[in-house]
This record gives structure tokens, C-alpha cells and sequence, in this order.
């Protein structure tokens, strides 16, 4: 795909009916903000919220900030008129919420496609974000992935008494061990399909930090590369938790010279730091600094 997604550590919801919130929330520091059209939105104000969401793409987009719409799910007929609306250059993705199979996907890349055409823009700009937030869309997570080049993030959430909970039937416990397989199964199924940057779903105990940050930190050990957020506050925990350390750069930059060093000798393996790495841990090494790199916490 000729479009390159970005790695998001953070991103934040924004409820697409109030402006000002909308207007501030880039001094948060979240690396993308979901304008909000579904579930933090009445009813009676979907059509009209809109035309607010469009008016922010347009003035919040060209600040550089990474914008994101969460539009409403395909069941409920307004999907296609959601995308009219906001499909612009400012539109870094489009959060489809409760997928159950690839169908989905396929159907919002088709009016995409429309859309991203008849704004004269390049088609295949604008990426999907898939929610799964049902068992049946967990169970096809695969299938999901892999449906259109557009699906640049994915993940699986393990929020407390939401669709998933509801869906699943799980007890929600602060340690997360009852959603663990689901996040791994998802986590797993969004890498065999490619999918470069697959984000976990957030934490709703709005004042427990340090509950936040475990979960953050278990995410990550997973192999997610962010997560969703619902309030400012959670931002700098997620961005520190999913930053590279300067100790974790210097161990990469370190064991790329030693394997350097060994395949000038002749060698295909060399120990490094007490371990024994060979040309597999040099891929992860630079792929982990090239993320560093776009997160702009490396130099060069």
C-alpha cells in the first residue's frame, strides 16, 4: 500500500458534539484524537454533530494533528452519510465500531473509495480502524485484518461492562486475566495479517493511574504498540509506557554494531549482553528504531 500508517501510543475520544472540547484536546499530547460520532453522541444530535466534526478535520488538520472519526455502525443506516461528511485530506482513519466479519470492512473501503474519488483525493488515503467489540468479530479477527490494505490499526478491548464484556460474558477484574486470551488471540491474528500497529483497548477507571499504567505495560508486553484512552489525564502514562527508553535505543543500537562487527569476521552470531543474538534480533533491533524514529524520540 502506497500510504503509510502511523504508530499511534495514544488516542484519545473526543464526543463529536462539543466543539470546544474538540478544539482543546490537542494539548493533551495524544498522538491521535477519535472524533466521535457514535456511542458519546444522542441520538437526536448525530445528523447535526456531523457538520461540527467536519468543521473540526478542517481546522485541526492542518496543525499536523492525527485525526481519527469513530462513525456509527453500519446497522444503524447512517454509516454512509457519517462518511460523506467527513472524508477529507484532514482524515487520517475511520473507526468502524461493533465489526462481526470482513464484509463490514469491505463495505466502508467501497464508500470510501466513492468518497476519497469524488473529494479528489488519492484513493486508499483514509485507513480503518475495526472495533471488535463482539465475540463473532473477535472470532473472525483474521478475516477482518485482512479484508482491505486500508486496516492500519486493530486490537482487542477488555474494557469494564462494555459491549465486549457483554458480548463475551467475562468478569472484569483490574489484572486483566480474564480478557487475556482475547487480546492475544486478536494481537496474534492483526500480525499474521500484516497489520502494523495494532492498538489495545483502553481503561476505564478514570482516576486509577496506576491501574492504567499495568494495563499499558501488560498491552505492550503483548506486542500492542498503543491503546485507546478516554480521558486527557490517561495520555502521558500511555505515551510514557509505550515510548523506547534511551536504555532500550542504546541495547538496539549496541547489538546492531555487534552484529555488524561479528558479520565482518565472517560470523553470523555473536553474544551481546549475555545473550546470544544473531540476524533475527537484528531485524527486531531496527524495526523497534524505526518506530522510535517516526515517534520522533530518535534522531537518525
Amino acid at each position: 500500500m502506497k500510504f503509510k500508517a502511523k504508530p499511534l501510543r495514544s488516542e484519545l475520544f473526543v464526543p463529536g458534539n462539543k466543539e470546544d472540547w474538540m478544539r482543546k484536546a490537542p494539548r493533551y499530547g495524544a498522538d491521535a484524537l477519535i472524533l466521535d460520532l457514535e456511542d458519546s453522541v444522542p441520538p437526536e444530535e448525530k445528523v447535526a454533530t456531523r457538520a461540527v466534526v467536519r468543521k473540526m478535520l478542517d481546522e485541526l488538520g492542518p496543525t499536523g494533528q492525527t485525526l481519527i472519526v469513530r462513525v456509527n455502525r453500519l446497522e444503524t443506516g447512517l454509516t454512509g452519510e457519517d462518511l460523506e461528511a467527513i472524508t477529507c485530506p484532514n482524515l487520517y482513519a475511520v473507526m468502524l465500531p461493533k465489526v462481526q466479519g470482513p464484509e463490514d470492512v469491505v463495505e466502508v473501503d467501497v464508500l470510501l473509495r466513492y468518497f476519497e474519488r469524488r473529494a479528489g483525493m488519492e484513493v486508499g488515503k483514509i485507513f480503518i480502524d475495526p472495533a471488535l467489540e463482539t465475540a463473532e468479530g473477535v472470532r473472525r479477527a483474521y478475516k477482518i485484518a485482512t479484508a482491505s490494505p486500508r486496516v492500519a490499526h486493530l486490537g482487542a478491548s477488555g474494557g469494564k461492562g462494555g459491549d465486549t464484556a457483554r458480548s463475551i460474558g467475562f468478569q472484569w477484574t483490574p489484572q486483566g486475566m480474564e480478557t487475556l486470551f482475547l487480546r492475544s488471540k486478536v494481537l496474534v491474528d492483526s500480525r499474521a495479517a500484516g497489520v502494523p500497529y495494532p492498538v489495545s483497548g483502553g481503561w476505564m477507571d478514570i482516576h486509577n493511574l496506576d491501574g492504567l499504567r499495568k494495563a499499558a505495560e501488560q498491552a505492550k508486553g503483548l506486542g500492542y504498540t498503543g491503546m485507546h484512552l478516554i480521558h486527557p489525564s490517561h495520555v502521558p502514562v500511555v505515551n510514557q509506557v509505550f515510548t523506547p527508553t534511551k536504555d532500550e535505543i542504546a541495547q538496539w543500537q549496541g547489538l546492531i554494531k555487534a552484529m555488524e562487527a561479528k558479520r565482518e569476521q565472517g560470523g553470523a552470531a555473536v553474544t551481546f549482553d549475555g545473550d546470544m543474538v544473531d540476524i533475527a534480533h537484528e531485524d527486531t533491533a531496527r524495526r523497534m528504531l524505526e518506530m522510535a524514529k517516526e515517534l520522533g524520540v530518535l534522531d537518525s
